[in-house]
């Protein structure tokens, strides 16, 4: 029995330049951070013959190329993994769907399983270019690669994508006051409902690719951004990180007309008078998880939570996608 866990994760500036629509042209820059809510990928070896797969269905067939489950089918064809006297169950904290970035956390623990299973041993940047190309390059997600790389190295993690496809990756360089106090004062809620993030991220891409000149600017700003976030977290002014996740989230409702609706837009509005400095949305839009940064925690909790909303409390996670148990 092998189980793995892999960490999700909140954007804290600069997301959406992490599309190879837009760094294969520009380079892109963005700080993540991954938290301490897990998927987790159980993989044990059994005495039938067939593949039996669990995740939200149930599989039970005679080899890989059969596995209806495209990241689970594409994986076993990576790793060419030839049994199929194998359990693979996956479980999670946080649904899919809410913009932590569970497709990236799930590709990077099953191929952590399937490399500890092979007795592999599999560094950090392996393990995400690996689950890039997974999704990216053979299953054709219009998707970035910060989910990715933030799974697999865990901690808050700056990220420079390169024009040739290579990745840069540089733990942000705080002081532990200054992450005491970001971790202590970023509250998420969850707005109720998921959305499949594709088609909002399909037509960033779609515009991207045809050097649709709002988009390339909107992107600019945003990574121009991503690197005053850094500059503010690193200098320890936390308020002004707040006020420029404010201005993320105005630039970033404008890639997209699914990206926000008249609920998100009254609950982003309560927050604010309720003592969040700045917010946003977490992941490509349109449902999921609002993020605040807020000093005055009690009064931003009791308005958001009177009105429907539930608070996911979390730590930051550095240890990344690991093996936490075997047998």
């Amino acid at each position: 029995m092998i189980i793995c866990r892999s960490p999700l994760r909140i954007s804290l500036g600069g997301g959406g330049t992490d599309l190879p629509s837009y760094y294969r042209e520009h380079e892109g820059f963005l700080i993540a951070a991954a938290i301490d809510n897990y998927v987790y990928i159980t993989l044990h070896q059994t005495f039938v013959k067939d593949l039996i797969l669990k995740y939200s269905q149930l599989e039970r067939v005679a080899s890989a190329d059969q596995v209806q489950h495209p990241i689970i089918r594409e994986a076993l064809r990576m790793l060419e993994v030839r049994e199929t006297n194998l359990e693979i169950t996956s479980m999670a904290d946080i649904p899919s769907g809410t913009g932590l970035g569970s497709s990236g956390s799930f590709t990077t623990a099953l191929l952590k399983a399937l490399h500890a299973h092979q007795k592999n041993l599999v560094h950090p940047q392996e393990l995400a270019e690996q689950a890039c190309r997974i999704e990216i390059d053979r299953l054709k997600e219009p998707i970035g690669k910060q989910d990715q790389y933030i799974a697999a190295y865990g901690g808050i993690t700056c990220f420079r994508f390169k024009k040739d496809d290579k990745v840069e990756a540089w733990p942000l360089k705080v002081s532990m006051e200054t992450l005491y106090n970001l971790e202590d004062n970023l509250l998420l809620f969850f707005t109720g409902y998921s959305r499949a993030a594709s088609s909002i991220l399909k037509e960033q891409d779609d515009k991207s690719k045809s050097k649709a000149g709002e988009m390339i600017d909107n992107l600019h700003f945003v990574k121009d951004l991503g690197e005053k976030s850094r500059t503010a977290l690193e200098k320890g002014d936390l308020p002004e990180f707040g006020r420029l996740m404010n201005v993320h989230w105005e630039h970033k409702k404008k890639r997209s007309g699914a990206m926000s609706n008249g609920k998100i837009n009254d609950w982003y509005g309560l927050a604010l008078k309720s003592g969040a400095v700045g917010g946003k949305l977490i992941g490509a839009g349109g449902g999921g998880f609002l993020m605040f940064y807020a000093e005055d925690k009690i009064r931003l909790r009791h308005a958001l939570m009177g009105a429907g909303l539930t608070e996911v409390r979390f730590r930051f996670d550095f240890e990344g996608t690991k093996v936490i148990a075997t047998s």
